[in-house]
């Protein structure tokens, strides 16, 4: 049972940083998308979304360029013994850049969806800009925030292509289900690739449901 619970449990590990990532980076980004007034918000949102229409190896690619022990950045930390090519940190990194898009989408549509007229009243009341966003902003969006980070965890769960790139395959140490599956597949182990498939089904099925009761209903129509 190790093949199969060894790799659920990585994944978990490696989805749950990944989520953790996204909700700071993620919302903070898109609150501020959602209040920039310029005319190079669509561009720089463009970018940030590309990691959800780029083929994995390809965002697997530009990390190995990023992070290997040549790359722009992976030489740099190698000086002070860090590594994060084929470990789970890397798995991480990769996963939160492929699922960063569905935070960024979601958090900035609830963002916008929130009622300026509030925040103004809150304003007037004195109350300062950091409270206004935490007490104001944030739990009006909360539900399209929080959809967001469903849909980023599950689509981190399932993650393969970049991650198998910057992580390689390595039983107990970076093998995620969805790498997990590719080699029980490729070895003829049915069972095994059976079980560890409903697994990885099951909960991202039950994932999309809560996003889907979660997302407001402005979103869905615009959607």
């Amino acid at each position: 049972m190790n093949a199969v619970w060894v790799p659920l449990a990585l994944s978990l590990k490696v989805a749950g940083w990944a989520t953790l990532l996204n909700l700071v980076f993620g919302v903070a980004i898109a609150y501020g998308l959602a209040r920039w007034r310029s005319s190079a918000r669509d561009l720089v949102d463009s970018i940030l979304t590309l990691p959800l229409v780029l083929p994995p190896t390809v965002l697997g690619y530009y990390l190995l360029v990023v992070l290997g022990r040549r790359g722009i950045v992976g030489e740099w930390l190698e000086k002070w013994g860090i590594e994060l090519v084929f470990t789970w940190q890397g798995a991480v990194i990769a996963s939160t850049i492929v699922a960063f898009p569905l935070v960024l989408k979601s958090a900035r549509a609830a963002f916008e969806d929130v009622d300026p007229q509030l925040e103004n009243a809150a304003r007037v009341l004195g109350i300062s800009e950091v409270a206004i966003f935490f007490r104001v902003t944030l739990p009006l969006a909360s539900k399209g925030i929080t959809a967001g980070i469903l849909l980023a965890f599950a689509r981190a769960l399932g993650e393969f292509g970049a991650t198998l790139m910057i992580a390689g395959n390595l039983p107990g140490r970076t093998q995620t289900l969805s790498v997990a599956i590719y080699e029980a597949v490729q070895a003829g182990d049915d069972n095994t690739a059976n079980l560890l498939v409903l697994i990885t089904s099951v909960t991202c099925v039950v994932l999309l449901l809560i996003a889907g009761r979660l997302v407001p209903k402005a979103q869905r129509r615009r959607q």
